[in-house]
């Protein structure tokens, strides 16, 4: 079955950068929408940035102005690009697809990847 997987995590200092990516493993026919989530320690899972065909990306307001999402159809892959990073951003990373398949349609979630903002 097809699998997510995201790359790009560490550390990063405060008013930074980090660049994720998420890659789909097997055959994709093609993406009805990608998305990246984050959880803090003790905080629910909250959407980041999700992107759907050619509609302009939504984005949490707390990260809108420093984090752009992009989507790379031909690769199937997701990216998150975030700037000005603060402590706040800290958590675990997950990349979302919900993908077309010969005969499917599903939504997958990748292992997840975790991010640190600190000094």
């Amino acid at each position: 079955q097809v699998h997510l997987m995201e790359s790009g995590g560490g550390t990063a200092q405060p008013g930074g950068s980090l660049r994720l990516s998420c890659t789909a493993s097997g055959i994709v026919f093609s993406i009805r929408s990608m998305a990246w989530y984050r959880q803090a320690p003790g905080k629910e899972r909250e959407l980041v940035a999700r992107v759907q065909g050619e509609s302009d990306p939504e984005y949490a307001t707390a990260v809108k102005g420093r984090f752009i999402i992009s989507l790379d159809n031909a690769k199937s892959s997701v990216y998150l690009q975030m700037d000005s990073l603060g402590p706040e951003d800290t958590g675990v990373y997950y990349c979302f697809g919900d993908l077309v398949g010969r005969g499917w349609e599903a939504e997958f979630w990748g292992p997840g990847i975790a991010v640190t903002v600190s000094s």
